[in-house]
């Protein structure tokens, strides 16, 4: 795909034989409409697992969508938050060849940013396993601030649930809790944690807190 920052006469758009003008996010671009002698021929086992670990991790990132969304929002200039978390997952958080693709939960990104995230986070079960506890320390420095608000997200794999909430709770907090809803309780939940600025403008980069497990 090439891009026109500015043409001769403008940006294209419309058809001129094989090639395809438009523009996407205020950027103008060309693109060539595919070979159809090309269509026709067999793909070869590398394509099939490219296609494959693209697909797998593409269905796999669909419940993240709230929270990516607000999570990469500082890096969507060329390309929608979406593609920026699924470009950061497929290179980081993808394991294995096809057939045998997997998410190493511990390295998934659903935040990225420059804001300083929460100290010494950490998250646990109520005694009653219905509600998840979050607790952490009080840190400052210049580029945080006392009503920077809280991003929490979990994820049960076994159903490819989501849940948490974006605001809401402020770093000085300390603490929250969230009640969980019933399909997930008695169940194991992946738990991330991230912080975004008050006017949405900064946020940071996403911890995971590791997999809390139901005894």
């Amino acid at each position: 795909m090439a891009k026109i920052r500015n043409g001769i006469f403008g940006p294209i758009h419309g058809k001129i034989g094989n090639v395809v003008g438009s523009t996407w996010k205020k950027i103008p671009y060309l693109r060539l409409l595919p070979d159809k002698t090309e269509i026709t021929k067999p793909a070869t086992p590398g394509q099939i697992a490219c296609r494959e670990k693209f697909r797998f991790v593409q269905e796999w990132l669909v419940p993240f969508y709230p929270y990516v969304t607000v999570g990469f929002k500082n890096f969507a200039k060329d390309k929608t938050e979406i593609n920026a978390a699924f470009s950061a997952n497929y290179k980081l958080a993808t394991v294995g060849a096809y057939p045998d693709l997997s998410i190493d939960y511990s390295k998934v990104v659903l935040s990225k940013g420059s804001l300083p995230g929460l100290f010494n986070a950490k998250a646990r079960l109520s005694a009653n396993a219905r509600e998840l506890e979050l607790s952490w320390e009080s840190n400052y420095n210049d580029d945080s601030s006392f009503d920077d608000l809280l991003i929490l997200t979990i994820y049960n794999r076994e159903l490819k649930i989501i849940d948490g909430f974006i605001g809401g709770v402020r770093r000085t907090d300390l603490k929250c809790s969230l009640k969980l809803i019933p399909k997930l309780l008695g169940k194991s939940l992946d738990v991330y944690v991230s912080v975004i600025s008050l006017n949405g403008k900064k946020v940071a980069n996403s911890e995971y807190l590791g997999r809390v497990e139901v005894l």
